[in-house]
Formats: C-alpha cells, structure tokens, sequence
C-alpha cells in the first residue's frame, strides 16, 4: 500500500503539467512502486498466492502502459525507463 505522501511523491517526479495523475508516466511509476513494495512483501510470505496473483496483473498492466507510451512516443518512454531503473 502507497502513502499518498509517496504517491503524490511519485506523480510530482514524473508529471508532464500540474494536475496530471492519469499520463502513462504517473500511472507506470505509481505500479512500479506497487511492483516493489508487493515483491517485497512476497519474499517474507512466500506462500500468498493470492498476492501473487495480484502481483502478476500489475506487471501485466504495467507492461500495457509501457507499450502504449512506446507506440504513442518513443522518446517519454526512454526517459521514464531511464527516471524509474528499469530495463527495456
């Protein structure tokens, strides 16, 4: 579970405007965190399928959003891999 101190962290760090909370860039830093703090949580708890099972559709939905910004604008995309680690 995200704080809204660190979810509004998040969304300042890769907004494109001022009240932007639904870009491609916010909601793929809010899963990624998500990611990290579920993978986290299952290395203590190996046994939570049910986490598991949640932690699978993230990465699911994370994967979509990465590949629509790709389509949409190559370039953002290099970027927020860049700001967030991850790998291509």
């Amino acid at each position: 579970m995200i704080s809204k101190i660190k979810k509004q962290k998040l969304i300042s760090e890769v907004a494109t405007h001022d009240k932007d909370t639904g870009s491609p860039e916010v909601q793929i830093s809010i899963l990624t965190k998500r990611i990290e703090e579920l993978s986290k949580h299952l290395k203590k708890n190996a046994k939570d399928n049910h986490s598991r099972r949640g932690l699978l559709t993230m990465v699911a939905d994370r994967q979509a959003h990465m590949k629509y910004l790709e389509k949409k604008s190559p370039k953002r995309a290099a970027v927020l891999l860049k700001k967030l680690g991850l790998k291509k």
